[in-house]
């Protein structure tokens, strides 16, 4: 399960480092810029894309940039990604290094004791999350499966074809020629005229 890391992480002694995210170019970063100026944040890295994309340009500065102490602020966990997993394991692999995460709407600062049980939280979460995932998907398997065996599955023939074939072999056509000449084999033909036969 993801967690925070269990490591001795260095006093948080070091610069306050803004990341701010806005997804589309019709949006701006001013309010999010503004707010984290308002803590004295000046250092600031920025990016416009989807939180879901591996190469934010601005957040691979960021990583680069960010020391062990440093303290990386943003407005909302969500400008840290898009799912919650890949937030959690951003905080946690952030707390490998040394380097603590502040969020000004959720209030989680992962430099204190509370923040650090907040964001372990957050961990159990995704990993619920995660199963649940893989649960919908067990379900999903078992019942196309289950589709696939139903008697009732599409039949090969439709009811034009399978009159056809009945006024063919009425005229003494052989069951391979009209299997052959409907395209279908005749197994398949066979269980037309069956289930046409057990209708009428």
């Amino acid at each position: 399960m993801t967690s925070l890391p269990k490591v001795d992480l260095p006093p948080a002694t070091g610069q306050l480092v803004g990341y701010i995210r806005v997804s589309t170019d019709h949006q701006t970063h001013d309010e999010q810029r503004d707010a984290l100026h308002a803590l004295g944040v000046t250092r600031i890295f920025a990016d416009k894309m989807s939180g879901a994309r591996d190469d934010r340009t601005g957040y691979r500065a960021l990583l680069d940039y960010v020391r062990p102490g440093d303290t990386i602020v943003v407005t909302a966990l969500d400008r840290l990604g898009r799912s919650l997993t890949s937030i959690v394991n951003t905080v946690s692999d952030l707390g490998k290094r040394g380097i603590y995460v502040r969020t000004l709407r959720e209030s989680i600062d992962t430099g204190t004791s509370v923040g650090r049980m907040l964001a372990g939280l957050f961990a159990s979460l995704a990993e619920y999350e995660r199963e649940l995932i893989a649960e919908r998907a067990r379900v999903a398997r078992q019942a196309a499966a289950a589709r696939r065996k139903l008697p009732g599955r599409p039949r090969k023939l439709p009811a034009d074809k399978v009159a056809l074939a009945l006024r063919m072999r009425a005229a003494g056509e052989s069951a391979p020629t009209i299997a052959h000449a409907l395209g279908v084999s005749r197994a398949t033909l066979y269980r037309a005229l069956e289930r046409e036969h057990a209708l009428t």
